[in-house]
């Protein structure tokens, strides 16, 4: 498997619904990072889907090394 493009370099903060579904760019090539844009196409990638079960701000992660997915773990501070 293929290694995700690193997105940034620290996580995305993002004001998130309660009750709305979001999907995580897994592969990193998105131009609307943390969310997909079908940028994956063609790839062993897919996105994740992330159910919001209260709205609050969370952190997605960008550096696409969390152990977490798809909120960031600070792996991005593990250079």
């Amino acid at each position: 498997m293929n290694e995700p493009k690193r997105a940034a370099d620290s996580p995305f903060a993002v004001e998130v619904e309660a009750g709305k579904s979001y999907f995580w760019c897994a592969c990193g090539q998105s131009n609307k990072q943390p969310f997909c844009d079908g940028s994956h196409k063609g790839s062993e990638f897919t996105p994740l889907k992330f159910d919001a079960t209260e709205s609050k701000k969370v952190f997605f992660c960008c550096c696409k090394a969390t152990q977490n997915q798809p909120l960031c773990d600070g792996s991005h501070n593990k250079k």
